[in-house]
């Protein structure tokens, strides 16, 4: 009789979605629930953190037992909880943290404490056979990094922002363009309308050595090309729209391309190229990045959208991965809320003004 595959709860709560999963050994995601806190924070043009706190204790208990009855799963049949334990907004972290541990402490079952950037980081290997080491890009709204993920537990930071994310920079655009929040996927739909070629705006960091990011000149430019703007009209937001994301776009191919080679300079044999976070929804970017990996003799792999923003399969999946290693957790885990996924790596040169992104 054969036996049935590891099933691992994941939990999700490290910024402003509420999410959970039912995940199984052989990549099957049996339930998924999710809640969005969109409508609460748009009003304040960005994620409030008391807000979300609140939110995530208020809907996570009735979105884990939804999983449960999706799946038709008890709580007690499950083997393993994963929850979040950052890096995020402290007082979601904790939200999740402590749910996962009250349920694993509950059903002795083993806790696993997952790191939120190694969520994103594994995610694509839920959905495709990415083999170890890959070259990931990690893009959305609190991070924006390049890593050469050697396995699940190992992960060598090649490049990070020295101040905004990308996600955090289209948020910033657009409520400069009074687009609303969330900012990235209004920038993409107003850039569809626009003449990316109008405003020649900077492409940031472009040719330098390191593999880092910067995106806040980038959004100073939009701002001052603004301001020099009589009155902003629609077509004027839809090609600043375009323009910025052209900068944005361009910057990132630049960005990866330096990561590759470094790569190949160290030595290290990737096997594909990997774009992971919320940012990686847009369509633009991902089909840059499929030329350019394609230019590069690698695969592309992208997860399916809606494992791009947060969610509670990554987590379940990430859990997977640390189980199958025989990385259990402590109760007495502390929530973080910062975590880097590569604690050895050297810091942003001193150089270079600007500071680390809000998750890095």
């Amino acid at each position: 009789m054969q036996e049935k595959p590891t099933l691992i709860l994941g939990i999700e709560s490290s910024c402003d979605e509420t999410a959970a999963a039912l995940v199984t050994a052989d990549k099957r995601i049996l339930a998924e629930a999710l809640s969005s806190q969109t409508a609460d924070h748009k009003c304040f043009g960005g994620v409030v953190p008391e807000i979300a706190a609140r939110a995530h204790l208020l809907h996570l208990e009735a979105l884990i037992t939804t999983c449960c009855a999706e799946a038709n799963v008890e709580l007690v049949n499950i083997d393993a909880i994963a929850a979040t334990c950052g890096p995020g907004l402290i007082g979601g972290v904790m939200v999740g943290a402590m749910m996962g541990k009250a349920l694993a402490a509950s059903l002795g079952k083993p806790f696993l404490a997952i790191n939120h950037l190694a969520g994103h980081a594994l995610s694509p290997r839920l959905v495709a056979d990415v083999v170890f080491p890959y070259l990931l890009l990690l893009v959305s709204g609190g991070h924006c990094q390049l890593l050469a993920v050697h396995g699940a537990n190992r992960f060598q930071r090649l490049g990070t922002t020295i101040d905004d994310a990308a996600g955090e920079a289209f948020d910033k655009v657009a409520k400069l363009l009074d687009l609303g929040y969330p900012g990235g996927p209004a920038i993409e739909r107003a850039a569809k309308n626009g003449d990316a070629k109008r405003f020649p705006l900077p492409v940031p960091m472009l040719g330098r050595q390191e593999a880092h990011f910067s995106f806040s000149g980038l959004k100073t430019a939009v701002r001052t090309t603004i301001e020099k703007l009589e009155t902003l009209q629609q077509t004027d937001v839809n090609d600043m729209a375009a323009s910025f994301q052209h900068a944005v776009v361009q910057s990132l191919n630049d960005r990866t391309t330096r990561a590759i080679s470094i790569c190949r300079e160290q030595g290290i044999p990737i096997t594909a190229l990997v774009v992971a976070g919320g940012v990686a929804a847009n369509a633009a970017i991902r089909e840059n990045l499929t030329s350019l990996a394609a230019v590069n003799g690698l695969p592309f792999t992208a997860p399916p959208l809606r494992l791009c923003t947060d969610n509670g399969a990554m987590v379940a999946w990430a859990g997977h991965e640390r189980l199958a290693l025989g990385l259990t957790d402590a109760l007495d885990f502390a929530p973080r809320p910062r975590w880097p996924l590569d604690p050895d790596a050297e810091a942003v040169r001193s150089d270079v003004p600007g500071r680390a992104g809000v998750k890095a």
